[in-house]
Parts: structure tokens; C-alpha cells; sequence
């Protein structure tokens, strides 16, 4: 009898780690095909500033998998053909980019793939495990360029509109074209660089990252990362301004140069305060709002 139960826990024990060997390989197999693809994505992180935060998302998503590793160890291997899905799914898109040329969708075919990939080999209940981590690598895919200059142009008539208005709240003439700040002694062109994309797709980011680590419920993490895109339009309007009050005094020096990059270090860092302020608000505020709510159902 002991025999038997041996040999049972041997045979589940070798079943399980042909999947998890069989999947790696499979994982490895669509790395191969995805090469070209992947290669030019991280090219574009290189050479597109807004996206560099990219080169952080997979080794961040396989400590997140490590982090995992006794709950996965535990879950059941069970393969299930709902896997199908996010495998058709992936096939789907990226014929779509292929025949149109559209490299997002192939870059997201890919993390698609990897999705379906596991819940067909693994099953439902090490997907789950893994469901944050695989779902963390749509943030290193770029957004296409049509639809960053429908984001970025409104960005910069804001962040145009704030900097002017502060400007006038501080005695500073100063005239708003579009996205042109005219100053007394220069024009400032706020471009598509200072839309404040790029620190909103990072802020995003780290926003994600943070409310992970540091906040517990469901509700906290959706308000934390949410939160990071008014922070961001509000943080690169402040830079604006701050760069419209600086050429005032000191001329157009100060709207380029290593005056222009400490600003963006700087606001960057108030963006992140600004989150940090927020996630202590919500540690000490958050509690009584559960017990408030608590109080109110069972009344």
C-alpha cells in the first residue's frame, strides 16, 4: 500500500514537472519567433525616452513570479483548454499588426501568447499565481505614435494653459498660442517631449509597483495607480510654468540645457512625493472608512 502511494505522489510529482518543463519550452519557442519583434520594442525603448522605464518591466515581472515560487510550488498543475482563448487571441492580433503594419499589436500578441500559454499547460489555478506579473508586461509594450498625438496635444495645451495662468498670478506677461508661450523677451514652444507623457507613462508605472508593494486591498491599489495621471498633468504643468518664470528672469538658457533636465529630475521627484503623500493619506484615512462601512451594512 505504502508502495502505491509512493509511486502516486512520484508519478504526480513527474507529471508536474514535465508540464512546467514543457511550458518553458514552449515560452522559450515563442521567444524565438517573437525575436524580431521583441528586438525592435526594445529599440524603441532605447531610442524613445518616454518608454525607457520599459527595460525595468521583465526583470521586475520575474521577481514577481520568484515571489511567488512557494505558492506555486503548492498549486496543482491542471491543464485547461480556456488557454485556447488568450493563445487565439494572440494569433488573431498579431496577423492583424502584421497586415497592417501595426507593431503594438504584435508586441501585445505576444504577452497574449504567454498568457495562454500558461493557463493551457499550468492550468487555472498557477495562472491566477501568476496573473500580476504576466498582466505587468503590457506596460513595457510602446503606445503607437497616432495615438500618442492624440494623447500628447491636449497634454500640452494644458500644461501650456497652467504655466501661462500661473505666469499671470505672478505678475509675468505672458500670451498663449496654442502650445506657444509668448514671453516678453522668448517664445516657448511646449512640444510634444513637454506633454508630460513620458513622466505620465512612468509615474504609471511606479505607480503600479507601489500601490504592490505597499498597499493591501484591491480598492487602495486601483485609487494609488489611478491617481498617478492627475499627479503627472499636474506635475508637468508646474514644470511649464516653472520653465515660463525661469527664461522670464534669466532668459532662454533656462527654457534648455542641464537647467531643463534638473527640472524634469525635479518634478519627477515632487510627482513621486505627491504619490507618497497620498499613500500615507490613505493608510491613516483608509481604516476608518472600512470600519465606517463595516458599521453601515450591519446596521
Amino acid at each position: 500500500m505504502a508502495t502505491e502511494v509512493r509511486a502516486e505522489v512520484l508519478g504526480a510529482g513527474e507529471s508536474r514537472g514535465n508540464a512546467w518543463t514543457i511550458t518553458l519550452v514552449l515560452v522559450l519557442a515563442a521567444l524565438a519567433i517573437y525575436a524580431p519583434i521583441l528586438y525592435s520594442m526594445v529599440l524603441h525603448w532605447k531610442t524613445v525616452d518616454d518608454y525607457s522605464h520599459g527595460f525595468l518591466i521583465v526583470p521586475l515581472a520575474l521577481y514577481f513570479a520568484w515571489e511567488r515560487r512557494r505558492k506555486l510550488r503548492r498549486a496543482p498543475v491542471e491543464p485547461s483548454l480556456w488557454g485556447v482563448i488568450p493563445l487565439a487571441l494572440g494569433t488573431l492580433t498579431l496577423l492583424i499588426g502584421r497586415f497592417g503594419v501595426e507593431l503594438m499589436n504584435m508586441r501585445v500578441s505576444f504577452v497574449l501568447t504567454l498568457i495562454g500559454l500558461v493557463y493551457l499547460m499550468l492550468g487555472r489555478r498557477v495562472f491566477q499565481i501568476l496573473a500580476f506579473p504576466l498582466l505587468f508586461l503590457f506596460l513595457m509594450v510602446p503606445l503607437p505614435q497616432s495615438l500618442v498625438n492624440v494623447i500628447a496635444f491636449p497634454l500640452q495645451l494644458i500644461a501650456a494653459d497652467a504655466a501661462t495662468s500661473a505666469m499671470h498670478w505672478l505678475g509675468i506677461p505672458a500670451l498663449r498660442e496654442g502650445n506657444i508661450l509668448h514671453l516678453a523677451n522668448a517664445q516657448l514652444f511646449v512640444e510634444e517631449a513637454c506633454s508630460g507623457l513620458r513622466s505620465l507613462m512612468a509615474l504609471i508605472t511606479l505607480g503600479v509597483i507601489f500601490a504592490y508593494f505597499f498597499r493591501k486591498t484591491t480598492a487602495e491599489r486601483i485609487i494609488i495607480v489611478a491617481s498617478a495621471i492627475p499627479i503627472a498633468i499636474l506635475v508637468n504643468a508646474f514644470r511649464v510654468a516653472l520653465t515660463g518664470i525661469l527664461t522670464h528672469h534669466l532668459g532662454e538658457d533656462a527654457a534648455g540645457g542641464w537647467i531643463h533636465q534638473m527640472e524634469g529630475f525635479f518634478t519627477f521627484g515632487l510627482a513621486f512625493l505627491l504619490l507618497l503623500g497620498e499613500a500615507w493619506l490613505l493608510k491613516l484615512v483608509w481604516p476608518k472608512l472600512t470600519r465606517a462601512t463595516a458599521r453601515r451594512a450591519t446596521a
